[in-house]
């Protein structure tokens, strides 16, 4: 039997509210409202069945502005009507409300969730609206200047147009429309873009726990801007560096891959609906690190979606235009492909996407290998000394693990072989990264 979903509803009986449904459905993608139905779909008998297969075409007509099909159906439990309803390129309004289908729930849409309802009805996104009040000559030269040198780099624009004043650039850029500037020139070239658009800057935080908060910092200042100070701040303050000499050479060994915390950084920055208002926050901890933006997944996406290989769908793909122009992102939909083999490669675990308090998450986790964490990866007493051992003295070998544990040499084989194997399960697994301990018990 049929449930009630994202394109089906049902309903016992005819009241005009139910207007704002329809509403709903035309609004989002389209749908079927039974009339005569329980919650469960069974059927429970309209006495008023051939009156309202009148009535209603004409309501929906002078209510809504639309046309639908309404289809009047009997069977042994008796009579119930189907209307249905096309989804609509414009948008549909219940006497001046906007209402949408989300999942098997209608909502009214308002504030910043209805202007971009509505921006997107239009085929425009938030990014491209145009600001009235601002000039080119508004705009910081020094970014100018910064981004003229990246983009000449990464060989994406064509060096006459970089030669080309900032208004012809600002064109060429498609971040202009008509006499107006659009949003994402304000925020990737304005030298204060709060003053238009509230929250576009980042919070960083150092946390002892969720509720221990140790300290913070903010980055304002244009993307461009924002983008090399975050990466600064983060790998000279929040993030720890290892200290090694390769003969006189001091090496510094970091915590995370500083590619994969950077291209994370950036989908925040491109894929952000900044009509929230709220800023992108960083929250680092000992043992993770996790980067939330205010914004979703595009239509009929799921986090695997993701993880597969799929298509570049950027939320504002102005600004992600100049990001790629400036040679700091693909557009072939491969970052999170990139931020994973940069962590394998570091030998730290696949990062986690999720989504949680209206946000989307990025977490990357260390491994830092304490008796609770290997405990929680299946491994038993003997294995988890093997591998403290390890990470305090850099490798293990057969006599050693007798040593350590007591045990005759063929328990020692055992043991270590079994260790191994479970490695390379949890690596494949995306829970430990490829270039992580097991590869030192196996020398």
């Amino acid at each position: 039997m049929t449930s009630e979903s994202q394109n089906i509803e049902f309903k016992v009986n005819w009241r005009d509210e139910y207007l704002k449904w329809i509403c709903g459905f035309a609004n989002a993608y389209g749908g079927t409202l039974f009339i005569g139905k329980d919650d469960a779909g069974n059927v429970v008998d309209l006495k008023d069945a051939k009156k309202l297969l009148e009535e209603i075409p004409n309501k929906v007509r002078d209510t809504l502005g639309i046309l639908v099909d309404v289809n009047l159906h009997q069977n042994d439990q008796g009579s119930f009507i189907e209307i249905l309803v096309e989804q609509y390129p414009y948008p549909v309004n219940y006497k001046g409300q906007y209402h949408y289908r989300s999942g098997s729930t209608k909502q009214e849409l308002k504030g910043p969730s209805l202007d971009k309802f509505l921006l997107q009805k239009k085929g425009k996104r938030w990014d491209g609206v145009p600001v009235p009040n601002v000039s080119t000559n508004d705009l910081k030269q020094e970014t100018f200047d910064f981004f003229r040198k990246r983009a000449f780099r990464s060989q994406r624009i064509d060096e006459e147009s970089l030669a080309d004043s900032n208004e012809h650039l600002i064109e060429n850029l498609q971040l202009k429309e008509g006499k107006f500037l659009k949003r994402a020139s304000i925020l990737l070239f304005h030298p204060n873009p709060e003053k238009y658009i509230t929250g576009a800057y980042i919070k960083i935080g150092f946390f002892e726990s969720d509720s221990d908060l140790r300290y913070q910092d903010e980055i304002h200042g244009n993307l461009f801007e924002q983008i090399e100070k975050t990466t600064e701040l983060l790998f000279t303050k929040y993030i720890k560096a290892f200290i090694s000499y390769e003969g006189l050479n001091r090496v510094e060994t970091y915590e995370y891959p500083r590619e994969a915390i950077r291209e994370a950084l950036l989908n925040a920055l491109a894929h952000k609906d900044y009509s929230g208002g709220v800023p992108i926050q960083i929250s680092v901890y000992k043992d993770k690190l996790m980067i939330w933006n205010e914004g979703h997944l595009p239509d009929d996406w799921t986090i695997q979606t993701l993880l597969d290989k799929h298509s570049s769908k950027p939320f504002n793909p102005d600004i992600a235009n100049a990001l790629f122009r400036s040679g700091y992102i693909e557009s072939w939909g491969r970052g999170i492909s990139k931020m994973t083999e940069q962590c394998f490669n570091f030998g730290l675990p696949a990062p986690l996407f999720f989504f949680k308090s209206s946000g989307f998450w990025v977490e990357f986790r260390k491994d830092i290998y304490t008796y609770d964490q290997l405990k929680e990866l299946g491994l038993n007493e003997r294995q988890i000394k093997a591998v403290l051992f390890v990470k305090e003295n850099g490798k293990i070998n057969n006599s050693d693990y007798q040593t350590l544990n007591n045990v005759s040499k063929a328990t020692a084989t055992r043991d270590l072989t079994e260790l191994v194997e479970k490695f390379k399960v949890l690596v494949r697994s995306g829970e430990v990264g490829a270039g992580t301990t097991y590869v030192l018990i196996g020398s």
